[in-house]
């Protein structure tokens, strides 16, 4: 960062000394720093940018409490949007009684579990610095991974019932213009 008169410079903006010498917006990158230094331009090492959602400035920490808050409802909305496009066999299951797969009631579980270890360790944090580092770092950032669920040769969809003429692909159900009824 360049400083002139206590004042911090762009590289690529004109400037006026106080004497009213102008100099133009390259000047700052085409000019040595002898050039820069005969009239008094210093260079300081940029500040260290601030986390401001921990952070108010440098060394001035948010509320701990407050943020402690602030991050566990984060992390449940995290887990809600995760299970949300899943939501749909759970409803599915209490209307007619078709199963959920295995393999999604695992992953699920997986994420409340996940979601719950992620809060208790938010929890137990005593300073901004520790909390800071638990969110940014690369474990609170881990979620279950769940494959696109595979239509298994035995489930029957119907289309106005029959099959030919449609196409089923993971989530997406392509078919000929109409009103379509599908049953699971």
């Amino acid at each position: 960062m360049f400083i002139l008169n206590n004042q911090p410079l762009s590289p690529d903006r004109a400037f006026t000394t106080e004497d009213g010498t102008q100099f133009p917006a390259n000047w700052l990158r085409l000019s040595s720093p002898e050039e820069r230094e005969a009239i008094g331009i210093t260079e300081e090492p940029d500040p260290i940018p601030v986390d401001q959602r921990f952070y108010w400035d440098t060394g001035i920490p948010k509320d701990l409490g407050q943020l402690v808050d602030q991050w566990i409802s984060q992390t449940r909305t995290t887990a809600g949007t995760l299970l949300a496009p899943t939501d749909w066999y759970v409803v599915r299951e209490i209307d007619n009684l078709t199963p959920v797969p295995t393999d999604i009631k695992d992953w699920r579980q997986a994420i409340r579990l996940g979601c719950e270890e992620k809060i208790l360790y938010i929890g137990t944090v005593n300073t901004v610095d520790e909390l800071a580092a638990y969110v940014t770092g690369p474990s609170y950032s881990q979620w279950p991974l769940l494959n696109e669920p595979v239509i298994e040769p035995d489930d029957t969809i119907l289309v106005d019932g029959v099959t030919s003429g449609s196409a089923v692909t993971g989530s997406l159900i392509f078919g000929a213009t109409g009103n379509d009824t599908l049953s699971f």
